[in-house]
C-alpha cells in the first residue's frame, strides 16, 4: 500500500531485456531532508513510477535492482526507459504513518499521455492528462488520481481529458518537473470508486 507522495526520483542506471523480461537497476535514491534515513531490505515493495515492485538487488555502490514480467512490461511504459531516465519512487506505507495522499495500491490501471502544459501563475504548471478509453469513467471533479505514482486532484475533467495543478514543490520532487507533451503516464484510478463500482455492478447482476 502506498499514499502517492513521492520520496526520491533516482535515474535509471541500467535497463537490460532478460527473456520476455527486463531488469532495471536504479542509481542510490537521494531522500529529500525531510524524510527519515532508509535502510532498503531485498524483497520489500517499492512503487516506481506508480507501479508496485519488489526489490530483488542491493549492489555494493547501493544500486536498487527490480525484475520486470513480461506482464509488467505490458501494462507500463517502462519498455521505453533507458538509462538517465527519472522515476518517481515511494516505499510502502507503514499502519503508523500519516496518510499525506490517498489510498494508493500500485497497481496501474491505464497508461495514459500527457496532452498539455502550460505555466502557472504561481510557478507551478497546469498538466492536462489524456487518458485510455474506460478511465475516464473514474475522474471525477476534486477526485483523487495516481500518475506516474503521484497522487494528484482531478480538475475539469471532459470526456478523456483532466488538469491538474502542480505546485513548484512538485515538479521539484518528481519527474513532472521534466515531462514532455506525449511522454506516457501510469494511471491509478481512486482504489474506493473501484470498489463501489464493483459491488454495484454485482448488485445490478452486470
Amino acid at each position: 500500500m502506498f499514499t502517492g507522495l513521492i520520496e526520491a526520483c533516482p535515474a535509471v542506471h541500467a535497463f537490460d531485456r532478460v527473456g520476455d523480461g527486463a531488469r532495471l537497476v536504479l542509481d542510490p535514491p537521494a531522500l529529500a531532508p525531510d524524510q527519515p534515513a532508509w535502510e532498503p531490505v531485498l524483497g520489500e515493495s517499492i512503487a516506481l513510477a506508480g507501479c508496485c515492485l519488489t526489490l530483488i538487488e542491493i549492489d555494493a555502490g547501493g544500486r536498487l535492482g527490480f525484475d520486470l514480467s513480461a506482464e509488467t512490461l505490458a501494462c507500463t511504459w517502462f519498455d521505453a526507459l533507458v538509462p538517465g531516465r527519472r522515476v518517481n519512487l515511494e516505499r510502502s506505507v507503514r499502519l503508523a504513518d500519516r496518510l499525506g495522499g490517498h489510498l494508493v495500491s500500485g497497481h496501474v490501471d491505464a497508461v495514459g499521455a500527457v496532452a498539455g502544459i502550460d505555466d502557472a501563475n504561481d510557478g507551478g504548471r497546469v498538466f492536462t492528462f489524456e487518458v485510455a478509453a474506460g478511465f475516464e469513467r473514474y475522474l471525477v471533479p476534486k477526485g483523487s488520481v495516481v500518475v506516474d505514482g503521484i497522487s494528484l486532484t482531478v480538475v475539469a475533467p471532459r470526456e478523456r481529458l483532466f488538469d491538474v495543478a502542480v505546485i513548484p514543490e512538485t515538479l521539484v520532487r518528481t519527474n513532472l518537473g521534466n515531462a514532455e507533451v506525449g511522454q506516457r503516464v501510469h494511471l491509478e484510478a481512486d482504489m474506493i470508486g473501484k470498489w463501489v463500482e464493483r459491488l454495484l455492478a454485482a448488485r445490478d447482476g452486470r
